[in-house]
C-alpha cells in the first residue's frame, strides 16, 4: 500500500481550498460564532499529551461552553468515569480543538486553541448545579474558530433519526473487553440509576 507522506504531493492531490473556506476563519469570537456557540449543548473536546491524543464528548443541558470576553472560553468538568484523559492531556500539553454540535443542524462550529485548568472558586461556583460544582473548570483560549462545511454530516444522516438494529450495548462490550470481569447484562440494567445519581 502506497502512503502520502509529502505536503506537495498531498496538495497536488486535492488542489487549493476554495475562498469561503479561508475567509470564515476569525481568531476571536465574532458576535454570530458567539451565538452560534451558546446554543451549542454539545461539543468533542480533542487534546493531545505524552500518551497520545483523546476525543472527549462533553454536553451540558446548557450551553456546553461559557464565553468569558471573545478569546476567552470556559467549560465545567462534570463527573465523568475518572480517567482523566482529556484533563491529563492539558496539563502536559494544553493543545485543544473543539466542534460544537446542535441537533438539526448540519453546520459545525470548530475551536483550535490553547486550554488550562483551574479551580478558581468563582469561576467553579458560576456553573453550581444546586449543591455541586464542577472540581475543575477548563478555560480555553480562542486561537481559531471556524465553521465545518456541512457535507460530511449530510452524507452520515447524523439527524435522520434512524437508529441502527442490534448494536452491542456497553454492557456487552465492557464484558467482552474484560474476559467477563465487568459488564454484562447486569451493567445495563443498573446504568440509568447509575447516570442519573452521578450527572452532575
Amino acid at each position: 500500500m502506497d502512503y502520502v507522506e509529502d505536503i506537495a504531493e498531498l496538495e497536488a492531490l486535492y488542489g487549493k481550498p476554495g475562498q469561503p473556506s479561508l475567509r470564515k476563519v476569525a481568531d476571536h469570537l465574532t458576535p454570530l460564532y458567539a451565538k452560534w456557540i451558546a446554543a451549542s449543548r454539545f461539543c468533542v473536546l480533542t487534546t493531545v499529551g505524552p500518551e497520545g491524543t483523546d476525543g472527549s464528548p462533553r454536553g451540558d443541558d446548557g450551553p456546553v461552553v461559557t464565553a468569558l470576553d471573545p478569546k476567552t472560553l470556559a467549560m465545567p468538568d462534570w463527573r465523568g468515569n475518572n480517567r482523566l484523559d482529556s484533563l491529563r492531556n492539558i496539563v502536559a500539553d494544553g493543545r485543544v480543538s473543539l466542534m460544537f454540535m446542535i441537533p438539526g443542524s448540519n453546520t459545525i462550529v470548530r475551536i483550535n486553541g490553547a486550554a488550562r485548568l483551574t479551580t478558581d472558586e468563582a469561576l467553579r461556583a458560576r456553573f453550581a448545579k444546586g449543591t455541586r460544582q464542577p472540581a475543575t473548570v477548563i478555560v480555553i483560549r480562542v486561537g481559531e474558530v471556524y465553521t465545518q462545511c456541512a457535507r460530511a454530516v449530510i452524507r452520515g444522516g447524523v439527524w435522520s433519526g434512524e437508529v441502527t438494529d442490534g448494536l452491542p450495548t456497553v454492557g456487552e462490550i465492557l464484558a467482552e473487553a474484560s474476559s467477563g470481569e465487568e459488564g454484562g447484562a447486569a451493567y445495563d440494567a443498573e446504568w440509568p440509576e447509575r447516570a442519573a445519581r452521578t450527572m452532575w
